[in-house]
C-alpha cells in the first residue's frame, strides 16, 4: 500500500490535480471495476470456443503469456512490444497483457498473426484462458519484466506448478526512481530474489552489469544475453508528406544544426550539460519525451535560449522528426541506473544513420559508431566531431552495419534459443 501511495503522490506532482484525477479514475476502473465482466460471465461458452479456436492453430511451437502490464498501444513503443512481435514471428503464440488505461481491450483482441491482446485483469476471461491452455500439450511460459510490481511470487509459483516455465527479463537496475515510488515495491524485490535463487527460472539480461549480478547469485545457468535493439525495416521508410506543427517548423527554419534527444526526461538526464551546450549558441537542442519526474521542471524554466521541449510523440511518427536532426544524443548522468542501461534509442539512432554522441554509458562502449564522452567538455568536443561525420560514407556504413546486427529479431532468437533447449 505504501508503494501505491508513493506512486500516486508522484502522479499528482507530474500531472497536476486535473490530470491526477483522470489518471486515478482510469487506474481504479482498469484495476478494480473492469475485473468483473458480466459480458464474459454470461457468454462463457462463446469465449471458451473463441480461445479454443485460437489454440487449434498449429502454426506455433510454444505459448507465451506476457504478464507485465506495460500496455501495447502506448506512445513508448519499446522492448515489450518488439520482443512480443518477434517471438510471434518465430512460432510463439503470444497472449500479451494489456492495460485498459491505454489499450481499450476489455476482453480479447487479435493484434496480428500469433499475437493476441488480452485483459488478464478480467477474472472470468483469465479463468477461461487458463482452463483451455491446460488442455494444450505444448510448452507454456509466463514472461515478465523485472520492474513488474503487479504479480506476486505466489502467482509465479502457481504458474510453475501448472507446468509453465518462467522467463524473467532482468532489464534495469532495480530502483525506486524507475518504479516511480519512494521505495522499491516489495513485489519487485520478491520476484528478483526468487529468480536469483531458483535455477529453474530462465533469466534474460540486457546489460553486462546485470549479467554479472546473475552470475554472482546463480552462475550462468538458464541465462541469455539479449540487449535492446531496433526494428531496422521500420526506420527505412518515412512519411514524406508528414506535416510538422508550426513550433517544430520554426526550429527548422532557424537553419541551426539540431541536436536531438528523445525518451524519458528524468533525474538521470544531465540538464547541466544541456544548458552548457545551449549557451554556446551553436545548436538548437530539441527534446522529445515525457517528464518522468519533477527533475526537468526543477532544472529548466522553459525560457532557456536554444532548448526546445516538444513533449511526447507516438513511436510511429517520431522518426519523421528525428530524420531532421544533425546529431542524436544520450546525455545521461552516470549512476547505478544508467550503468546498467541498454538504451533502446541508441540502436534506433544507428538505423536513422545519424551521428551519435553519448556520455560514458557502459553499454555504449560496445559500438564503434558511438562517440562517447567522459566529461562535459569532451561531450561538446564530440559534437563538433559528429558534425563532420554527418555525410561521411564510411561512418554511415558503420551505423548501418551495427543497426542490422542489433535487429529485434536477433534479440528474440536469443530468448527462444534459451528456452527451447529443455522443450520436449
Amino acid at each position: 500500500m505504501k508503494e501505491k501511495v508513493s506512486k500516486l503522490v508522484n502522479v499528482y506532482k507530474k500531472y497536476g490535480f486535473i490530470g491526477f484525477c483522470k489518471k486515478l479514475y482510469a487506474y481504479i476502473k482498469a484495476n478494480y471495476m473492469d475485473k468483473i465482466s458480466f459480458k464474459v460471465m454470461f457468454h462463457k461458452k462463446k469465449y471458451h470456443e473463441e480461445i479454443r479456436n485460437i489454440l487449434k492453430n498449429n502454426k506455433y511451437d510454444r505459448i507465451i503469456l506476457w504478464r507485465s502490464s506495460f500496455g501495447y498501444n502506448v506512445p513508448l513503443f519499446q522492448r515489450p512490444q518488439h520482443i512480443a512481435n518477434n517471438l510471434a514471428k518465430n512460432k510463439c503464440l503470444v497472449f500479451y497483457e494489456v492495460t485498459t488505461m491505454t489499450d481499450k481491450v476489455k476482453t480479447l483482441k487479435k493484434h496480428s498473426n500469433n499475437i493476441y491482446l488480452i485483459n488478464f485483469n478480467n477474472i472470468a476471461l483469465n479463468k477461461i484462458l487458463t482452463a483451455e491452455l491446460a488442455k494444450i500439450n505444448k510448452p507454456k511460459y509466463i514472461e515478465l519484466y523485472s520492474t513488474d510490481w503487479k504479480l506476486s511470487v505466489e502467482n509465479i509459483k502457481n504458474y510453475m506448478n501448472n507446468g509453465y516455465g518462467f522467463i524473467y527479463e532482468y532489464i534495469d537496475h532495480l530502483s525506486p526512481e524507475l518504479a516511480g515510488t519512494k521505495n522499491i515495491p516489495e513485489n519487485i524485490i520478491d520476484k528478483y530474489e526468487f529468480a536469483m535463487s531458483n535455477k529453474d527460472v530462465y533469466i534474460v539480461v540486457t546489460a553486462d552489469l546485470l549479467k554479472e549480478d546473475v552470475i554472482q547469485h546463480r552462475g550462468n545457468i538458464n541465462m541469455a544475453f539479449s540487449t535492446n535493439g531496433v526494428d531496422y525495416d521500420f526506420f527505412e521508410k518515412f512519411d514524406e508528406n508528414y506535416e510538422f506543427e508550426p513550433s517544430f517548423q520554426e526550429i527548422l527554419d532557424k537553419k541551426k544544426p539540431i541536436i536531438m534527444y528523445y525518451g524519458a526526461l528524468a533525474k538521470w538526464f544531465d540538464y547541466d550539460l544541456i544548458k552548457k551546450i545551449a549557451k554556446t549558441d551553436k545548436y538548437s537542442i530539441v527534446l522529445f519525451g515525457i517528464k518522468y519526474d519533477e527533475a526537468y521542471d526543477e532544472a529548466l524554466t522553459g525560457e532557456e535560449k536554444n532548448i526546445y521541449f516538444m513533449g511526447p510523440r507516438d513511436y510511429h511518427v517520431l522518426k519523421n522528426y528525428a530524420r531532421h536532426a544533425d546529431i542524436l544524443t544520450i546525455p545521461f548522468k552516470i549512476n547505478d541506473i544508467t550503468k546498467s542501461t541498454s538504451p533502446v534509442k541508441i540502436f534506433e539512432y544507428m538505423a536513422l544513420h545519424k551521428p551519435i554522441v553519448t556520455t560514458d554509458l557502459n553499454e555504449c562502449h560496445k559500438y564503434k559508431s558511438v562517440l562517447i564522452a567522459k566529461n562535459h567538455q569532451e561531450f561538446m568536443d564530440n559534437l563538433d566531431s559528429a558534425m563532420k561525420l554527418r555525410n561521411d560514407k564510411k561512418y554511415i556504413q558503420l551505423l548501418d552495419k551495427e543497426a542490422k546486427e542489433n535487429d529485434w529479431s536477433k534479440k528474440a532468437e536469443a530468448i527462444i534459443d534459451l528456452i527451447k533447449k529443455e522443450e520436449k
